[in-house]
């Protein structure tokens, strides 16, 4: 298993997100950069997919870690290629989420206006798969106030994966550096270099 990360970040969001941020901060901490990706990707799923299936293929078979819409490109991935992820919030056919809205919209962090139209709603719709039923090759990371998401959609959806739902928190993931450690050991880092990094700086 190659020690490697990507990050898949959400709707409207970055690499400049907070849970981005301090995933990028770890990995220079325990001087992982090399091993990390978290491209800036594409509103349109199709471009968005193809930059993530470029990534896979430079980082040989990376742990997936994909936040709300990332969590939906990262099950499709990790389905596709046999890979393991960790889906935080995730989002659970989110073409069906749109409720017939379509129009502008702005990137939260970029400042980009772009328009949803009737074909990106089809390339999401286009990416769905059945509820996977794989264990703990797809951890699922979850928690109750998600103010955007119901979680217990995802719950439901990914009863035959490994399912951690926490109480309180929100749609960004409550306490996401604390559990670095935990997600640089699934990705194959050594466990005793994980436990040094310091989280307050993060």
């Amino acid at each position: 298993m190659s020690a490697s990360i990507l990050y898949i970040h959400g709707l409207n969001s970055s690499p400049a997100s907070q849970k981005a941020r301090q995933l990028i901060a770890a990995a220079q901490q325990l001087g992982l950069q090399d091993q990390l990706q978290v491209p800036a990707l594409h509103h349109h799923p199709r471009q968005a997919i193809a930059q993530l299936e470029a990534a896979i293929a430079t980082l040989g078979e990376p742990l997936l870690v994909g936040s709300s819409l990332g969590g939906y490109y990262a099950t499709h991935l990790a389905q596709r290629h046999g890979l393991r992820a960790v889906l935080i919030n995730p989002a659970v056919n989110p073409h069906q989420l749109f409720d017939g809205y379509l129009g502008t919209l702005q990137n939260y962090y970029t400042g980009e206006v772009w328009q949803l139209t009737k074909g990106h709603v089809q390339a999401l719709a286009e990416l769905e798969v059945v509820p996977p039923v794989v264990g703990d090759r797809l951890q699922v990371w979850l928690q109750t106030a998600d103010e955007t998401l119901d979680y217990r959609r995802a719950q439901a959806f990914y009863q035959g994966c490994s399912v951690d739902v926490r109480q309180g928190g929100n749609h960004s993931y409550e306490g996401f550096a604390e559990r670095l450690p935990e997600l640089l050991q699934l990705a194959g880092i050594d466990p005793v270099r994980c436990a040094a990094l310091d989280i307050a700086t993060l």
